[in-house]
């Protein structure tokens, strides 16, 4: 090796000599500190030593969030003062100076507020934010006062007010609206607008049964309805019977196509009428027609 470096970088003997000193003395001083370690013991006269560098770096590795804990913990514990109280009025603060953490304390709060009720002290143990041993710490002293209420004279009147049953309601069927017709209870939408057609149909309303003529209102549906409904003094729309033409008569849903035929060819051969009298001498006209189209007639 002497040679090669001699060849390749031009080292005397006593240079090679000098160097393999310096590289033996570099070796030492790194092997002294693994020597060292390997033979050095801990002392058996301080037993506690290895287990305080334990707990060192336990505390060490112990996150800040645990430390706070521990500390809210702990001066939590310092300033308990137990009191009496209702567990459904007391506030946040009322809570945490029991002894519960802020957030234990915030979460009942938040129960109560909600409408969450005690109806009695023995049922803190329901919430899981007070462990067993706050509760029994804290139960003496809570105090959940009897839940029947005292109602004054004023409020006993005002309750009794709102359960009054209201006066049903009463439309005018000659006068409402669809919209006005919606609200009888039992009518709807599909019914309300059949009304209004076949009032249109007839010149108005003048009797309460004649509803039972609109088509799918049958007697189940007329009995729901007709305490909601009453007939104004809205005048009925009538024809003039000694002018009418056959379209005229034809809207009138009791006249039968043969039955208006007759009467207009009556009113040809013995000219205009006088009275109802003068229809009971048509022979197609029974009387129950004639008593059906007097109220929608004029002479």
């Amino acid at each position: 090796m002497r040679i090669w470096f001699n060849k390749n970088f031009g080292v005397s003997k006593s240079e090679f000599n000098g160097l393999l000193f310096l590289v033996l003395i570099i070796i030492v001083i790194k092997a002294i500190p693994v020597v060292y370690g390997h033979f050095q013991s801990v002392s058996k006269d301080d037993p506690d030593l290895l287990a305080q560098i334990q707990q060192i770096s336990i505390k060490d590795q112990s996150s800040d969030h645990a430390v706070r804990d521990r500390t809210e913990a702990f001066i939590r514990k310092k300033t308990v003062k137990l009191f009496k109280f209702d567990p459904n009025t007391l506030n946040k603060e009322g809570w945490e100076n029991l002894g519960l953490s802020a957030k234990q304390a915030q979460s009942i709060v938040n129960y109560t507020a909600k409408g969450g009720r005690f109806y009695k002290p023995e049922d803190l143990q329901k919430m899981y934010t007070i462990s067993p041993e706050m509760y029994k710490r804290i139960l003496p002293y809570a105090n959940v006062p009897d839940q029947s209420v005292k109602i004054s004279k004023n409020d006993a009147l005002h309750e009794k007010k709102e359960y009054v049953k209201e006066a049903p309601l009463m439309v005018d069927i000659n006068m409402a609206d669809s919209a006005q017709l919606d609200e009888i209870k039992g009518v709807g939408g599909t019914f309300a607008l059949r009304i209004i057609k076949y009032r249109e149909r007839l010149g108005g309303f003048y009797k309460k049964e004649q509803l039972l003529e609109v088509y799918g209102l049958d007697d189940d549906k007329y009995a729901e309805i007709k305490d909601q409904i009453k007939i104004g003094s809205v005048p009925l729309k009538t024809i003039n019977i000694n002018t009418a033409t056959f379209n005229d008569l034809k809207r009138n849903p009791y006249l039968t196509f043969k039955q208006i035929n007759a009467i207009i060819q009556y009113r040809r051969q013995h000219g205009n009428y006088t009275g109802v009298a003068d229809l009971k001498k048509i022979v197609l006209l029974s009387q129950e027609v004639i008593d059906k189209i007097t109220p929608y007639i004029s002479f």
